[in-house]
């Protein structure tokens, strides 16, 4: 059974920057994809970003431009650079792994990915 486990996450002031990072327990042949999703509470979990196993990465609108996913294979492991953090970006941040491949999209549905981490807190204060 593969286990996803993050860390990192906390508490910071707006603007502020934090760094999560979240590591897959087995290493494999198989390519596969890492994404981050979020969860405000009263809210929808929310695609945050992915680093496909192509090399591409993706991101949410909310956070282009703001968020940076990066990976290192060797590690079995993917980073998210949080920068310029906002008050909504207050969530239980998730990391996701999937070995399918993605369509029309699908990187940013949460049922596209098979294993998930428990979560880790991440709050933005004002």
């Amino acid at each position: 059974q593969v286990q996803v486990m993050e860390s990192g996450g906390g508490l910071v002031q707006a603007g502020g920057s934090l760094g999560l990072s979240c590591v897959r327990s087995e290493p494999t042949y198989a390519s596969y994809s890492m994404a981050w999703f979020r969860q405000a509470p009263g809210k929808e979990r929310e695609f945050v970003a992915v680093s496909s196993w192509t090399g591409a990465t993706y991101y949410g609108k909310s956070v282009k431009d703001r968020f940076t996913i990066s990976r290192d294979s060797a590690k079995n492991t993917v980073y998210l650079q949080m920068n310029n953090l906002k008050p909504e970006d207050t969530a239980v941040y998730y990391c996701a792994v999937t070995e399918r491949a993605f369509s029309n999209g699908s990187y940013t549905r949460d049922h596209s990915y098979e294993y998930w981490g428990q979560g880790t807190q991440v709050t933005v204060s004002a």
